[in-house]
């Protein structure tokens, strides 16, 4: 038998008069597991985890936290910890004292809870900080205050609204990993919400896209970058070469057609959504995926191509970025790595933008 889930979504929804936060949301987190909810503002993200803290009551559905539950348990009964975005430290208290807070709620000996702050204190490398009051500290200081005040009485699940997103770029980068080291070391269940997908996939087990409040793909990140189901996933994850058309099924596959371009589709794309013939489709094409090649070119059946006029290209350090323009003045974009591209291009130059039939993806365009 299975261990059971460490959380539990069944039908959630959240309604404020007349707009729905959160449209129905079915969602299993397993127990150790760290997933975040990634999304745009308004997409539900937020809601859906303080309806999970129990701040926010929902409209309708269920949560349960290791099967127990959790429709009418008031938050501070949920055994569930919270970090957020603002850090939320009590100014007056030392970091100690902050620490110390919860445990104190739950009445804990007052040798239980120094020793517990001291252990909390040293997992976010502040043993020596107790003393300072939040006003003494840097941001990131404060947010691992917060985080070892949302750990210290050893939580059933973790919840972090965004705890990053008011840091720089070099200290987020920093606390992603130390978060993770953390969460791994304790083996904590965590919930994370970020609108950053790069932190999502840089942290995550498994990520929940959330769109208009519902989740419109759940895979680890290797499956929502090389595998969108939609194209709202192709687009919002990573940069991508969108071609719309119309689909053609045919025993071999399929091509995408529009205006004078034909894109050969594979089999397995075109089985992949059950498109019907003629429906309206998008190829989806990464831009590591795309090859530069001479307008002459000739490639054989694997191959896929468009003409396109090169704009701009920017060096990146490791990599370069080239920006082209399609017939229709649609924006392209191709990655090389610095040595392994095929040849140099520059803005102006006519070329060919070459990719396998394999490396694209097919899904319906609903904007068709």
């Amino acid at each position: 038998m299975t261990d059971r889930p460490a959380l539990v979504l069944r039908g959630l929804v959240k309604r404020f008069g007349d707009a729905t936060a959160v449209a129905g949301v079915d969602l299993e987190v397993r127990k150790g597991e760290f997933l975040t909810l990634l999304g745009p503002s308004g997409s539900g993200k937020t809601t859906t985890l303080r309806m999970i803290a129990g701040f926010t009551s929902q409209t309708s559905g269920s949560i349960e936290i290791d099967g127990r539950d959790m429709s009418r348990v008031p938050p501070h009964e949920r055994d569930v910890g919270m970090v957020f975005q603002n850090y939320a430290l009590f100014p007056h208290m030392t970091a100690a004292q902050n620490v110390a807070f919860p445990l104190q709620m739950r009445r804990l000996g007052r040798n239980d809870i120094k020793r517990k702050v001291a252990d909390a204190l040293a997992l976010v490398k502040l043993q020596y900080f107790g003393d300072r009051y939040p006003r003494q500290l840097s941001g990131g200081q404060q947010q691992r205050i917060a985080l070892a005040r949302a750990v210290v009485f050893e939580p059933r699940l973790l919840l972090m609204d965004e705890p990053l997103g008011a840091l720089d770029k070099k200290l987020r980068e920093t606390l992603q990993l130390e978060i993770l080291r953390i969460s791994r070391q304790l083996g904590a269940t965590v919930v994370y919400v970020t609108h950053d997908q790069e932190e999502a996939l840089v942290m995550s087990d498994r990520i929940a896209i959330m769109n208009q409040g519902t989740i419109e793909q759940l895979g680890d990140g290797a499956d929502l970058y090389e595998r969108p189901v939609s194209l709202f996933v192709a687009d919002f994850i990573g940069e991508s070469n969108i071609l719309r058309g119309r689909f053609e099924r045919t025993a071999d596959g399929g091509w995408l057609v529009r205006a004078e371009w034909r894109w050969r589709v594979s089999a397995r794309q075109a089985d992949r959504h059950g498109l019907a013939h003629e429906s309206a489709a998008a190829l989806v094409v990464r831009p590591e995926r795309l090859r530069i090649v001479g307008v002459e070119t000739e490639l054989d059946s694997h191959w896929n191509s468009v003409e396109a006029a090169v704009t701009e290209v920017l060096y990146l350090g490791s990599s370069r970025k080239v920006e082209l323009a399609l017939p229709d003045d649609r924006p392209a974009v191709v990655r090389q790595s610095i040595g392994e591209h095929d040849g140099d291009v520059r803005a102006g130059q006519r070329v060919r933008l070459s990719w396998r039939v394999d490396d694209a993806v097919l899904v319906a365009d609903p904007s068709g």
